[in-house]
């Protein structure tokens, strides 16, 4: 940062000479690039602007016409006269209003002072200056390669810029909707106020550029000639080549991180997974933040009726490891391109992403008069269209964002086990699920626990000792509905060695499998030890 007048009359080589300011004192705060002493008065074309010019006015005109043409065209950042040689005590009456007219500070230096130590103090301030700047660009360039090198989110480079800056900052797309915000301090809520129309007012005019209405520092955001966002810095004032800087090299690696991560979410959807994952982690201390946070993405929530959707593919039990990054992502996009066809506000998003229960989440936005089991179809049948197996759960309708995540909750529970079944509906929710949804629900009761040993222990421990699948024969006759013939299919037996299995198990059970209430009691202990295997996977 280049040094001002006002800095320059605090040196003490100026102060020996007891400065005073007797014109153009409203514009000391210009910048000083350079120090020139100069005793010529055509002086303009030996100048390139930004200089402080000193001297001892002795070869200044006496004419009134010929101060004010020399005031005129000077073009620096001010002029420093020595008292004493050409003026005794005061300047001429034309000179000081020529340079009130022109906007030119003008110093007298009542005492003689070493224009050379005046030139060396100042010039030293500037160098002092420039390699700070250089060296803050430095700390810049290595803070923002780290973030790019270890693959930081969006919202990480968002708070990294604000916390460097120390000014609010924003990161929206270019429809103007909020992907990642930092208030800095501020109020969120204040921040993000009315956004899109604020922001569709400030267009700088250059790639980087500051908009004094709003006191905004906006940069574009993209790369190969493809921009996608802008990032904005709420200064309130002009920038310093420091801030802007951090805003092009920020620009600079949140476009890279999208270049390299071609297999991650788009950086909308990881805008909407944050603001939901924070819901549910009740990370936001104000509900009003998540509401002006969601409103900023185009998704308003104050006085709707909510409801949370969950959406992951059909499969066997939850592994350990975590379900492919670009499955999900592709997921959610389809997901988020089937609620803006069917004209439902929503934030789609992947949630716990890279953990074994990772999955799409929805929390949708429905008018008070809409026709909740209307949108769900019209969702979950384009859906549908894009996606193969995959499952719709979807949980209560709730008025407030406190209850949103009672409404996930439910619809992941609703979720784990339509995943299970092979039923075809468009999506789920607690109603359809009948007994097996009860007994997901029930499935940490001991006394269900129990009830499972009690009527499948023995046959449990046959399998687990021999290493046989008889339990899995008796899930395949009673889904069958009892058939053998299409349970021994199911099986890939020949019927008399699928109906041997069914003796084998009659007699480690104890019991007959003609018995219809002995084989109600079975299928039911069936559907809880899967409920339970499912828990502990």
């Amino acid at each position: 940062m280049l040094p001002t007048v006002d800095d320059v009359l605090q040196l003490d080589a100026v102060r020996r000479g007891q400065p005073h300011v007797v014109a153009g004192a409203d514009r000391t705060g210009n910048r000083v690039r350079w120090v020139h002493v100069a005793e010529v008065t055509d002086i303009a074309h030996l100048l390139h602007g930004g200089e402080l010019v000193l001297t001892t006015g002795i070869a200044l005109p006496d004419e009134p016409e010929r101060l004010r043409a020399y005031i005129a065209e000077v073009g620096v950042s001010g002029l420093m006269i020595e008292l004493g040689r050409r003026y005794a005590s005061v300047l001429p009456p034309a000179l000081i209003a020529a340079a009130e007219e022109f906007g030119l500070p003008v110093i007298v230096l009542a005492h003689e002072p070493a224009f050379v130590d005046i030139t060396e103090s100042v010039h030293a301030r500037i160098v002092q200056e420039q390699f700070a700047e250089l060296r803050a660009s430095e700390q810049l360039h290595e803070i923002f390669t780290r973030l790019s090198v270890e693959g930081a989110s969006t919202d990480e480079v968002v708070r990294q810029v604000a916390a460097l800056g120390g000014h609010p900052v924003v990161l929206e797309n270019l429809a103007h909707q909020v992907l990642a915000a930092d208030a800095g301090g501020a109020d969120p809520a204040e921040l993000l106020s009315a956004w899109e129309t604020r922001s569709r007012a400030v267009r700088p005019g250059r790639r980087t550029g500051y908009d004094e209405a709003s006191g905004w520092l906006v940069t574009m955001v993209g790369a190969r000639g493809e921009d996608w966002g802008r990032l904005i810095v709420d200064l309130g004032s002009p920038p310093s080549p420091r801030e802007t800087v951090l805003i092009e090299r920020a620009a600079t690696t949140l476009a890279l991180g999208r270049l390299l991560d071609r297999h991650a979410e788009s950086v909308e959807r990881q805008a909407h997974g944050t603001i939901i994952a924070r819901i549910l982690a009740h990370a936001y201390s104000d509900p009003q933040e998540a509401a002006a946070r969601a409103r900023a993405l185009g998704v308003p929530l104050s006085g709707r009726r909510l409801l949370g959707a969950v959406l992951r593919h059909r499969g066997p039990a939850l592994s350990r490891s975590a379900p492919p990054v670009g499955e999900l992502s592709q997921l959610a996009e389809t997901a988020a391109a089937a609620c803006k066809d069917a004209r439902l506000a929503a934030l789609v998003g992947v949630l716990d992403e890279g953990g074994p229960h990772a999955r799409v989440g929805v929390l949708a936005s429905l008018p008070a008069r809409a026709d909740v089991e209307t949108a769900l179809t019209e969702v979950a049948t384009r859906i549908r269209e894009q996606s193969g197996d995959t499952v719709m759960a979807a949980g209560s309708v709730v008025e407030t964002i406190s209850d949103v995540r009672r409404s996930f909750l439910e619809a992941e529970q609703v979720a784990d086990v339509a995943a299970r079944g092979s039923g075809a509906r468009l999506y789920y929710r607690l109603p359809d699920l009948r007994l097996r949804g009860l007994l997901h629900l029930l499935r940490d009761d001991a006394r269900v626990q129990t009830f499972v040993e009690r009527e499948l222990g023995p046959l449990l421990e046959y399998d687990a000792q021999r290493g046989s699948d008889l339990t899995r024969i008796l899930e395949l006759y009673l889904e069958s509905g009892r058939n053998k013939a299409v349970a021994a299919q199911q099986a890939h037996l020949s019927r008399p060695a699928f109906y041997e299995r069914l003796r084998r198990i009659e007699r480690v059970l104890d019991a007959d499998l003609d018995d219809v209430e002995s084989c109600v009691s079975f299928h039911v202990a069936l559907l809880a030890l899967s409920s339970v295997r499912w828990e502990r996977s």
